[in-house]
């Protein structure tokens, strides 16, 4: 099992440092070590569902947790941003999210709300015969009609990936941050500032500005999600 110093763990993952010397490390996927926490520490850390990794292991082995609807018997699978985590044994299901601290946040939410997520576009990829292959922030690929752009926002069922809605990046979307110095706080978008270089474009919203990779809209009058404590602006 890779490990790493429980001293050199992210900031963004709400663990003691100092009480023991190891945690798991996450395994690589879609979420970068920063932006995810493995599904060993959500089980033991996070839920406490045990209290040791031996236990949190047997949990996650015997097939008692599903993230996307998907059962992960992987104790390093990275569990990152709008992730759904579903414990249906004991009836509960949470929302990864990122509050206004930085710290990767579990969000109870109900059985109907556990049935879909939300993904954002990062890039889009033209396939042999001209389909459009949208490149999700979450790893996930869908091949989609219609004219989506890059920024959007997918609000899509799990596990079986059908489109339910487009939240597009306009103006007076409601958006998410999720970093920088206004992490976690919600605001609405107000233009876009595009940058001719190899920078990230320039996001105005209500009250503040930030990069385009840190801007994910969440709802047109109000996010569609449950969120945790975070300032709110416009």
């Amino acid at each position: 099992m890779a490990h790493l110093k429980r001293i050199t763990v992210p900031r963004t993952w709400p663990v003691e440092r100092k009480t023991k010397k190891w945690a798991v490390r996450p395994s690589l996927g879609p979420h970068s070590i920063e932006e995810s926490v493995p599904l060993l520490i959500v089980i033991r850390d996070y839920l406490g569902y045990a209290d040791t990794a031996r236990g949190a292991k047997n949990i996650i082995s015997s097939r008692k947790v599903l993230v996307d609807g998907v059962v992960r018997t992987d104790i390093k699978f990275p569990c990152g941003l709008m992730d759904v985590i579903s414990i249906p044994s004991a009836g509960e299901h949470f929302r990864v999210l990122i509050d206004g601290r930085g710290i990767i946040r579990l969000v109870p939410i109900s059985p109907e709300e556990a049935k879909w997520k939300l993904c954002r576009i990062e890039n889009k990829t033209t396939l042999k015969g001209g389909k459009i292959q949208l490149n999700l922030h979450d790893g996930r690929n869908i091949i989609a009609d219609g004219d989506y752009k890059t920024g959007d926002v997918l609000k899509i069922s799990v596990p079986e990936q059908e489109i339910l809605e487009v939240l597009p990046f306009d103006n007076g979307m409601k958006a998410i941050i999720t970093g920088g110095k206004h992490v976690g706080e919600i605001s609405e978008i107000d233009g876009k500032e595009i940058t001719r270089s190899s920078k990230p474009n320039i996001v105005k919203l209500k009250d503040f500005s930030t990069i385009e990779p840190y801007v994910f809209p969440v709802g047109k009058d109000a996010p569609l999600i449950k969120l945790p404590e975070v300032k709110v602006y416009g």
